[in-house]
């Protein structure tokens, strides 16, 4: 059963109002990766359309989305969109649900939406709707009454489009990272959110570690004292995964090497301190400066392992190996961002938190805090965890899935707060701050590291204390 749906705005007349605010911040389309990479003068031309300093904050077009709860049901209707290494795995995770029905699956590749429905089937669940008749039958499928939350995981140049027009369709939407790649775009989506009354949301995994939810717990317990900085970062050796023929469908992600320079996948280290540090509820970032290295990784890897043959020959690389930020908050806190993806290391997402009573900092996880340490040697981060663990963890010890377990995690208390009628742990205004880097990064380096103002995503929300992450548990 589902509660009354509240009143929303035709598809039509939203289009109009949001087709106006584009053409006011020079809104211009993103189009899929092309075969082959442009020219160097070509790739700077793409990239010049996603720098520039933040707006003004425009007019609010309908009625603020922080602290809106779902409407409750029983039952959870799931679409899944895009199905290779992500959404391929993340169907699994909605089988293992109660109360969740996978009802359609879309994939332009037919053998990959056949492989996810044959999943469905095998979990002895009915059979769900098959599109995969192009790049653009997920619209068909929008058009499907039955359907809650469309889950998308397609290449990162889809996210906006695809995010947009779950909207306007009716469906609450859940994006992976990034949601979107432009300063106008994350405008958009805030408007059409809170227009059509539907969350549209980073689906942001790393919030939900288990690490991260006890720091979470332990920084709103006030064990750090007043927080003063943190860290995070996706410093991650993608070089052979990014060549690989058969990883990604096709070289979409090592084409954005090409056209960008700032910090390509900023959500999984920004997201997890922007919690610790209550963005959006209570503290906001106000403003971001980068920094990055010359573009040499891709290309001496390209050199060592791809034969002379290769399209990626055709490929000019801009992308910085390594982008630093420096993000302000309005209460004077630090946080810093890394990204590499390009270089030889060990996996990190720094995952760092600093306050007046001592530091967390992990990869590997160790702990130092006043007065509970003495002397200078870090301290056994686990001695927290029975205090501190989230209940999810608590509950869930051993969850299944991907990424420890985190993923699961992410699913199940996300369909938790639609069958209870709850606030989402997180909202459209999260996921346009933390994917704000993207484009904001990139021009802050191009102005050699000149500090962009990060919009205020709420209109002012912000200065309101909510509910986050750190959730209670349902009675």
């Amino acid at each position: 059963m589902t509660d009354s749906t509240p009143p929303r705005p035709s598809r039509r007349s939203v289009l109009r109002t949001t087709g106006a605010a584009g053409a006011g911040l020079g809104l211009g389309s993103l189009g899929a990766a092309p075969a082959e990479a442009a020219a160097p003068a070509e790739a700077a031309t793409a990239a010049e359309a996603h720098s520039g300093t933040a707006p003004a904050t425009p007019p609010r077009k309908g009625a603020t989305m922080a602290g809106v709860p779902f409407e409750r049901r029983s039952t959870v209707r799931v679409a899944l969109v895009g199905l290779g290494n992500r959404g391929g795995s993340m169907i699994d995770l909605y089988l293992a649900l109660p109360g969740v029905r996978v009802v359609a699956v879309c994939d332009p590749v037919k053998a990959k939406a056949e492989q996810a429905a044959a999943k469905v089937v095998a979990a002895g669940r009915p059979s769900p709707a098959v599109y995969a008749s192009g790049e653009d039958d997920y619209l068909r499928l929008y058009e499907r009454t039955d359907v809650d939350f469309v889950h998308v995981a397609t290449p990162w140049d889809l996210h906006f489009e695809m995010a947009k027009e779950a909207m306007l369709h009716g469906k609450h939407v859940g994006v992976e990272c990034p949601v979107a790649l432009r300063l106008e775009h994350l405008w958009e989506l805030v408007d059409l959110s809170e227009q059509t009354r539907r969350h549209c949301m980073q689906l942001e995994n790393c919030c939900y570690g288990r690490n991260e939810m006890r720091v979470l717990r332990m920084a709103h317990a006030g064990k750090f004292g007043e927080l003063l900085h943190g860290a995070g970062a996706y410093n991650h050796d993608l070089r052979a995964l990014m060549f690989s023929p058969t990883y990604y469908e096709g070289p979409w992600r090592r084409l954005w090497h090409t056209r960008l320079r700032g910090d390509l996948y900023p959500n999984h280290g920004f997201g997890p301190v922007a919690n610790y540090m209550d963005v959006n509820r209570g503290d906001r970032v106000v403003s971001i400066s980068s920094f990055g290295t010359p573009a040499l990784g891709l290309a001496e890897y390209r050199a060592a392992h791809m034969p002379k043959g290769d399209p990626s020959w055709k490929e000019s690389y801009i992308e910085s190996d390594r982008t630093i930020s420096l993000v302000q908050t309005a209460r004077g806190r630090v946080i810093r961002l890394e990204h590499d993806v390009s270089t030889p290391h060990p996996y990190s997402r720094i995952n760092s938190l600093g306050g007046t009573r001592g530091v967390f900092e992990d990869y590997p996880a160790r702990i130092y805090l006043e007065p509970d340490h003495k002397g200078d040697q870090w301290a056994d981060f686990g001695a927290y965890a029975a205090e501190f663990d989230h209940w999810l963890w608590k509950e869930h010890a051993d969850p299944p899935g991907g990424h420890g377990g985190m993923d699961y995690l992410m699913v199940f208390r996300l369909m938790q707060c639609m069958q209870l009628g709850l606030v989402p742990d997180f909202d459209v205004y999260d996921a346009a701050t933390w994917t704000s880097p993207v484009p904001l990064s990139h021009a802050s380096i191009k102005a050699k590291g000149a500090p962009q103002a990060i919009p205020d995503f709420t209109r002012g929300e912000w200065r309101k204390a909510r509910s986050g992450v750190d959730s209670a548990r349902p009675a």
